[in-house]
């Protein structure tokens, strides 16, 4: 047992028995090279990584390889979930000295951490060469690799941050809108080429715009795909083709959550049968299989069982018939085109058209789920990570409220508790969790802003004034602690730890950024308590957008939907009345169905906001006095009503759901 054996991390587990002498992330590690005199090795991934399997497979289980390492190296093993800022400084790196990334990652440094050679996956006799040729170089031209780590760390810090230009204006977006038609794949949806991954920030930017081709299309498509476990329920990370069909076979959180709410919303947008059960099944998924013991979600299925990648996803007609008989058997092989679309005469279920036979089909597709559990499982890391839990809470939030489902709006609620009660320190949230304990490491940008997101929306669906002060305490320190002076945010607080490079990437990957979660965070907390501070920091931080726009929308999705919201108002609508009226929740559910970019939804009783704004007005960002939506809306005759605003303007209130539907439709 190596020094990961008291690691938290189900990744870092993972190799805690490997003949390589891993030391975690850390200062002991840079002393230790520094008092041998050799470089650090640093390896990143993740556990549901295939690739990273691989590599450990061949070469940290392999003694030779191990010696090596040992010998001539300090070895450093980094969950990048994690550590997001350590994976995201050697990420820039990676791919500004070898034109690409991904995992694991590979990365030779100094021993104070200025790496001067990186790469990804090396099968094990390439690996042994390059051990050999960088501890050869290191020990025969020393001057060279430091002055080469240094170029290296010098050129990243030169480039680490886009410019900033105006606040995106309609001509902005529509310039987005045209370069995302030049990569649209439109036989197939999406955009680009294989590899495809689900483009879920781009998506919500194209619902919000009203434009229902390219969204559509795209959703439909991954819908029916083998990207989708047709049986299950849930999306795989990507596809290795352009049609969807063969996907990386690991289901990762942030997926499912960005997914749930892209589904729910274009169910809302249009009323689609198959948004409204894609959206259902992937929240069922959720909750059967990622949901941890604690009330949270946990990070990550593997793409493997049984050490092969997607065995227990694929299926040969054998295995159909021996499952459900001759007849349905075939049947079921021709509605799910197993055909041999993977290795070894296996197939992905795909489902390119609604079968004939409704009644038939559930019959099918229950009997093989039941095969299916019997089969062995791909492991689960079950980790709890405050950013992608974030997600979760907002879209299980909506999912509830849209598809009436109370069980999905307790969930979301279950994990906003388990995220306080357990990763809220002091005011500040770490990143993960694991069995109700939180981990060492401080939380990040996204995980303040994602958060916020969720605790905002959680509030706007329930109306319990909790989660919005929570959020309002996250998002004051996003204000104070990752700010960067200039409009933007960094991606590390300013008390964080020191690495070569202070992250800072405004673009959008897996994930939304930090700076664009923060900016939709900042402004949906602005509409519904008036905080200008807030509302400014929200456009300040869309600056980058517009530089992005006209060649890269696709890296800006989440920053072009948000810009869309603040174009839009965004609009803001106070439903007031009793919690137990019926005229009350008819008002509410009609707002929060209401397809208007960005909207915000505040319920309370109205006039009297003594309870939103909590003891010690814990609202208020730094003292400073404001109203909230609810503050001044009363009855209308003494019934139930909604009052439709943008910056806190409002019309006159309704008292009616044809009334609101009719106010609402004017900003469609």
């Amino acid at each position: 047992m190596n020094r990961l054996g008291s690691a938290t991390s189900p990744y870092l587990l993972q190799h805690a028995g490997n003949p390589v002498d891993w030391w975690p992330w850390g200062e002991d590690a840079f002393a230790e090279a520094r008092r041998r005199d050799v470089p650090l090795l640093i390896s990143v991934g993740y556990s549901a990584c295939h690739w990273c399997h691989v590599m450990a497979h061949e070469s940290f289980e392999d003694d030779a390889t191990a010696r090596l390492m040992n010998e001539h190296f300090v070895n450093v093993k980094v969950d990048r979930e994690e550590r997001p800022d350590v994976d995201a400084v050697y990420m820039n790196a990676t791919q500004a000295m070898s034109g690409q990334g991904g995992w694991p990652m590979t990365v030779f440094a100094t021993p104070d951490g200025h790496p001067f050679f990186c790469g990804t996956y090396f099968p094990r006799p390439n690996f042994q060469r390059l051990l050999t040729e960088v501890h050869n170089v290191w020990t025969g031209d020393r001057e060279t690799v430091l002055r080469q780590g240094a170029k290296l760390v010098e050129a990243l810090n030169a480039n680490a941050s886009l410019p900033g230009g105006p606040v995106p204006d309609a001509g902005a977006l529509e310039l987005a809108l045209t370069n995302l038609r030049q990569s649209y794949d439109a036989e197939r949806g999406g955009f680009g080429s294989a590899p495809k991954f689900p483009p879920s920030m781009v998506l919500e930017f194209l619902l919000r715009s009203g434009e229902r081709e390219m969204s559509g299309r795209t959703l439909e498509a991954m819908a029916r795909g083998g990207i989708y476990d047709q049986l299950g329920g849930g999306f795989a990370r990507y596809s290795v083709d352009a049609r969807w069909v063969v996907p990386h076979f690991e289901k990762m959180l942030y997926d499912n959550a960005l997914l749930l709410r892209v589904y729910t919303h274009w169910w809302r947008a249009g009323g689609s049968p198959l948004a409204r059960r894609v959206a259902l099944e992937t929240a069922g998924w959720l909750l059967r299989e990622m949901r941890t013991p604690e009330g949270a979600f946990a990070s990550a299925l593997d793409a493997d069982s049984e050490g092969v990648e997607g065995r227990f996803y694929v299926w040969t007609p054998e295995e159909l018939r021996e499952v459900l008989g001759d007849d349905d058997g075939r049947w079921a092989a021709g509605v799910f085109e197993v055909t041999g679309t993977f290795e070894h005469g296996t197939s992905v279920l795909q489902l390119l058209r609604d079968p004939d036979d409704g009644e038939r089909f559930e019959r099918v597709r229950a009997a093989l789920l039941a095969a299916r559990e019997r089969r062995v499982r791909p492991g689960r890391d079950d980790k709890v990570v405050a950013s992608w839990n974030g997600l979760v809470v907002a879209a299980l939030a909506e999912a509830g409220a849209a598809f009436d489902r109370p069980e999905l709006v307790d969930a979301a609620r279950s994990a906003a508790t388990l995220l306080e009660r357990v990763h809220l320190d002091g005011g500040r949230l770490l990143r993960t969790s694991r069995d109700g304990r939180a981990g060492a490491h401080a939380g990040v940008l996204d995980d303040h802003a994602n958060l916020a997101e969720g605790l905002i929306s959680l509030y706007g669906v329930t109306g319990e004034p909790h989660w919005l002060r929570l959020a309002g305490s996250l998002l004051d320190t996003v204000l104070d602690r990752f700010a960067d002076g200039s409009g933007g945010f960094y991606d590390t607080a300013d008390d964080a730890e020191r690495l070569f490079q202070r992250p800072q990437d405004p673009t959008d990957s897996a994930t939304p950024s930090g700076q664009y979660a923060a900016a939709g965070a900042l402004l949906s907390y602005a509409a519904l308590t008036g905080s200008a501070r807030h509302r400014e920091a929200a456009l300040a931080a869309l600056g980058t957008v517009s530089v992005l726009a006209p060649r890269h929308a696709r890296f800006a999705g989440w920053g072009l939907a948000v810009a869309r919201a603040a174009l839009d108002g965004p609009v803001e609508v106070a439903v007031v009345g009793p919690p137990g009226d019926p005229r009350t929740r008819a008002l509410h559910r009609e707002a929060l169905l209401a397809d208007v970019p960005g909207l915000v939804v505040a319920l309370g009783p109205g006039e009297d906001d003594a309870e939103l704004r909590g003891s010690g007005d814990a609202l208020m960002p730094r003292g400073e006095a404001f109203p909230s939506l609810l503050e001044g809306r009363g009855l209308v005759d003494g019934v139930p009503a909604a009052y439709v605003c943008r910056g806190f303007t409002c019309r006159m209130p309704v008292t009616s759901v044809e009334e609101l539907r009719a106010e609402l439709a004017r900003h469609a």
